[in-house]
């Protein structure tokens, strides 16, 4: 009566001592995520003022693009240049302006791709003579000339595209309120092969 309770724990035993071997030959579970998928895009910036053409700034940039969540990839581009500013008597201060493009590609279930844009642009454009303070100096009262301070012009949108391969999409269009300038911005999406 004691041989059976004795074979199950060496049963038992032997079992609990083949089991990691049994499981890592297990077959690893297939992930149904779909792969990543790397997009070109071009945002093309165009200004006009009515019929003529001032400004055409082409961004080209690579995005990979899968599945959404909080870790998808994104792609961030940064152009532009320091400006300064005056800043009365603390001086000199500088500003960031040209154009700052962030995106996000996710995939869809009918082979297309849903482009998150973040798009902000901003220039220059013109002086304006601003009157330097009075300098306090006991002896002697003098000023200082006047300093040509910059207008600085900004736009900026957030949009999601659906695209497919090789299309193109005009995507948004805004007039300059001051000088009635035309903003138009297009984006074309090809999938590199």
């Amino acid at each position: 009566m004691r041989t059976k309770p004795m074979a199950l724990v060496f049963l038992f035993m032997a079992l609990y001592a083949f089991a990691p071997h049994a499981r890592a030959q297990d077959k690893p579970k297939s992930d149904n995520k779909p792969p990543v998928t790397t997009l070109k895009l071009q945002v093309v910036f165009s200004e006009r003022d009515g019929e003529k053409k001032l400004a055409n700034l082409p961004y080209t940039f690579f995005l990979n693009a899968a599945e959404a969540g909080p870790r998808s990839p994104s792609t961030r581009l940064r152009m532009g240049s320091r400006v300064p500013v005056y800043a009365g008597k603390d001086g000199m201060q500088y500003i960031d302006v040209g154009t700052n493009i962030d995106a996000r590609g996710l995939a869809t279930d009918d082979g297309r791709f849903d482009i998150n844009l973040s798009l902000e642009r901003s220039w220059v454009e013109g002086d304006v003579l601003m009157p330097l303070e009075k300098q306090n100096t006991a002896a002697v009262e003098s000023t200082s000339g006047p300093f040509k301070e910059p207008i600085i012009r900004q736009f900026k949108t957030e949009l999601t595209l659906t695209m497919k391969d090789g299309q193109t999409v005009q995507t948004t269009q805004a007039a300059d309120p001051l000088s009635g300038r035309i903003l138009t911005i297009s984006v074309t999406m090809s999938v590199v092969k």
